[in-house]
């Protein structure tokens, strides 16, 4: 539960205090009563962003672990996993920010489009939260998608998976650009239409702009 709570969030340690957190020995420490007062949370906040939580049973000062026992069942553990899950969702939406992307040139590269285009991730597929799109606001059209693909679907080298851009190209000059080492044809796109630029430092980030702002005048053309 925990995990899907905090799935693709970071963080935000500014706002932290604010909701009652408290830095005790390199953590930050959160500490509230639920079920009227029958059970203490605390969450702890590590540094690199690791989340633990504790539920202690007042009357007996033991843990209490059945509210994360799955096949749990009855209407006391299903009161308790509700309140459980509801303030773990509060601190989520108020202290946490979405980061699906891990990558340093994929952040890069959003915090770039930010700045030049104001323009922000859209998540469009609840199947597959770990891709997104950006799109004109004049008319809609996508200029760019950053996919997480398995690094053998695309046709590289290795196991794993890698981030990946796709923008548009000229469908005239694609052939001349795809090589199959550092550039692929278009994952799920038009391949006569869009090409895939790996995120994993293989290509300068300056090429990489560079692409994305062909695509983004293409996008335009009417």
């Amino acid at each position: 539960m925990t995990d899907e709570i905090f799935r693709y969030k970071t963080p935000d340690f500014s706002k932290l205090s604010g909701y009652g957190f408290e830095e005790e020995e390199g953590e930050y420490v959160y500490r509230t009563e639920i079920f009227e007062g029958q059970f203490a949370l605390t969450v702890r906040i590590a540094r690199d962003g690791t989340l633990k939580t504790e539920l202690l049973d007042v009357l007996t000062e033991e843990p209490y672990t059945l509210h994360l026992v799955e096949d749990a069942a009855g209407e006391f553990v299903g009161r308790v996993r509700a309140e459980f899950e509801e303030r773990l969702k509060d601190i989520a939406a108020k202290c946490f920010e979405r980061e699906v992307f891990k990558g340093a040139l994929t952040k890069r590269l959003i915090a770039y489009v930010r700045e030049k285009y104001g323009d922000e991730p859209e998540y469009l597929w609840e199947k597959f939260p770990d891709n997104a799109i950006w799109r004109r606001k004049d008319n809609q059209k996508w200029y760019g998608a950053v996919l997480t693909v398995a690094r053998q679907k695309l046709g590289m080298a290795g196991e794993g998976s890698v981030e990946v851009l796709d923008v548009r190209a000229d469908p005239t000059q694609i052939a001349l650009i795809v090589d199959g080492v550092k550039t692929f044809p278009g994952y799920h796109m038009n391949k006569k239409h869009w090409i895939s630029l790996p995120l994993d430092g293989s290509i300068p980030f300056g090429d990489v702009t560079l692409f994305l702002e062909e695509s983004f005048e293409i996008a335009g053309e009417r």
